[in-house]
């Protein structure tokens, strides 16, 4: 036994890792690329080895004996036995089924004649099985080649699809060394890493996967980089209608693309060109009381090369239905967090594609590529009216009460008086609650219900320095670059969304012109659901090293005074 060194790994898959240990960073660095975090409060946190993530760090070239000799070299105790075995069971099963192409068939291979046994005898492959042609193979029915996949990652093996992409129409694109708006350009060192992991030469072993990086790290760029080396029409899904046109800008700004090729699918306008960019709400359009998606025949207006699916961890779950049917198309994913809230990373993972590339965020900030942030949680009381309203409440109205507690209006005015040189941004769920607060601090607000003509020149106004704060609801989550905001302001969010967390931070993580850090700010109302909810969507964060300093309302304003 070492008693100086952070981990303990037990023999059910957790890990327990002590924070105040001077391995800390090293291990949690190790430990966060083949496990999932699963609580962190302030001494010990808690991860899990879990079968998706073993197999996350397999396609991402981690070998069992990486990963045992990650955990062995930080580990106080002895590695389990079982623990071993499990990562070398998990991780050889990656790759243990291929799927390859022979002139017009797809052939399934396995190396494990009972595992495909196992394959054969199942009711659901049944009807996705054209001809068994052998102990170890199997030839699969061309229209079911997502689907398979599907079926397959549930049954435990994870298919490694080496049958290649049908190569799409050619598109002639090149980015330039200098933008558009006069800024010299290139792909970063780890933009490069993202683009050539995910193309791989271009062989069969490339052009389906997820990026994984943080926002405000540049994902968009790493996109232009694969449309690039692609050269190939591209289709690309995005978030909401700011974000289509904002990668219409930076496509147009940074790429000889002229603007009648790249055109814009949307609620507003229905054009179709070699590159076109729409978003998920319009794909996913359909009146009421039909099954149809009538959208989706853009998926078949133009003979794709590249789809791209901006924030893949939003997908929606029609779209997941339609990429079943598009794997011959080469599939890139761009997100800061594989964390999907419905729990449906495996159809990422087998329909879009394993993950690719990712990088720790303390390590960009660390390059600076990304600003240094400093989270608080700052937490307020109810007044006796309100407390009584909480606890009389039932169990649906608790988070409401305590997440739109008043008391958190007079904090949310000082922090914006200390913070009056900066561009601060106030995130929250509940509407009427921004409005109390854009009708305090005199600050204009964006809603869903708020134009896409009025949000663009308010973010414009933001952008220029002229509107100084801005109230948004959840709208702002993703996408949306505002790359001078510093400090953001949350007042409630969606209950425990650890990937609302990541994407509110990420708003304000673009690197300033001096060097300046951000501010996160996190109010919540204390011993209440709010701040139960709260420690959990700041699990993502703390496994990417970010701490969250805890304050109580009256003790921070203090602080503030005492000039710490």
């Amino acid at each position: 036994m070492q008693t100086n060194l952070p981990a303990i790994v037990q023999s059910d898959g957790t890990i327990l890792l002590e924070v105040d240990n001077p391995d800390y960073e090293n291990a949690r660095d190790i430990i966060m690329r083949f496990s999932d975090l699963v609580k962190s409060p302030e001494y010990v946190h808690t991860y899990r080895l879990s079968v998706l993530s073993l197999w996350n760090a397999a396609s991402c070239g981690f070998s069992p004996d990486e990963v045992i000799e990650g955990l062995s070299r930080y580990s106080r105790y002895p590695l389990p036995q079982n623990i071993a075995v499990y990562v070398r069971d998990t991780m050889e099963t990656f790759g243990i089924l291929k799927l390859t192409r022979k002139g017009d068939l797809f052939v399934l291979h396995s190396s494990d004649e009972f595992i495909m046994e196992e394959i054969r005898r199942s009711d659901k492959m049944a009807p996705h099985i054209q001809e068994i042609t052998g102990k170890d193979s199997m030839i699969i029915r061309p229209y079911s080649r997502g689907l398979v996949k599907q079926i397959l990652i549930k049954m435990g093996y994870p298919c490694e699809d080496l049958a290649g992409y049908t190569e799409g129409d050619p598109l002639d694109i090149s980015l330039r060394n200098k933008a558009m708006s006069g800024k010299e350009f290139g792909l970063r060192p780890y933009q490069r890493a993202a683009r050539d992991a995910f193309w791989a030469g271009g062989s069969v072993r490339g052009g389906s996967g997820v990026v994984v990086l943080p926002c405000g790290a540049g994902k968009t760029i790493v996109g232009l980089g694969v449309m690039e080396q692609v050269a190939a029409q591209t289709l690309i899904l995005t978030t909401n209608i700011v974000a289509l046109r904002q990668w219409i800008a930076e496509i147009l700004d940074k790429s000889d693309l002229s603007p009648d090729m790249v055109k814009e699918y949307s609620g507003e306008k229905k054009d179709v060109g070699p590159v076109t960019v729409t978003t998920y709400q319009i794909l996913t359009y359909r009146k009421r009381g039909t099954e149809e998606f009538p959208h989706f025949s853009l998926f078949d207006e133009r003979n794709w090369g590249l789809i791209i699916y901006d924030e893949v961890h939003l997908l929606p779950a029609p779209v997941f239905r339609i990429t079943a049917d598009l794997q011959a198309r080469r599939r890139l994913g761009l997100t800061a967090t594989l964390v999907r809230e419905d729990g449906r990373e495996d159809d990422v993972f087998s329909l879009i594609g394993p993950k690719k590339f990712d990088k720790p965020w303390k390590e960009l900030e660390a390059q600076n590529w990304i600003a240094t942030a400093h989270c608080h949680e700052i937490r307020v009381d109810f007044d006796q009216a309100h407390r009584l309203e909480y606890h009389t409440a039932g169990e649906r109205d608790k988070y409401r009460i305590a997440a739109t507690n008043p008391a958190k209006y007079d904090l949310v005015k000082e922090i914006v008086e200390h913070h009056k040189d900066d561009q601060i941004l106030v995130l929250g769920q509940y509407i009427d609650q921004l409005e109390d607060i854009s009708r305090i601090l005199d600050a204009p607000m964006i809603y869903g219900q708020t134009p896409n003509s009025v949000r663009e020149e308010l973010y414009a106004k933001f952008r220029s320095g002229e509107v100084k704060a801005l109230v948004v609801s959840k709208v702002a989550n993703f996408a949306v670059d505002l790359p001078d905001a510093s400090v953001a302001i949350q007042v409630s969010g969606t209950f425990g969304s650890r990937q609302e967390e990541a994407q509110r931070l990420g708003r304000i993580l673009r690197p300033k012109p001096q060097g300046e850090s951000a501010v996160f700010y996190s109010l919540v109302t204390r011993n209440t659901k709010d701040q139960d909810f709260s420690q959990k969507r700041q699990l993502f964060l703390t496994e990417q090293g970010y701490k969250y300093t805890i304050w109580e309302s009256q003790n921070f304003l203090e602080a503030w005074k005492r000039g710490q």
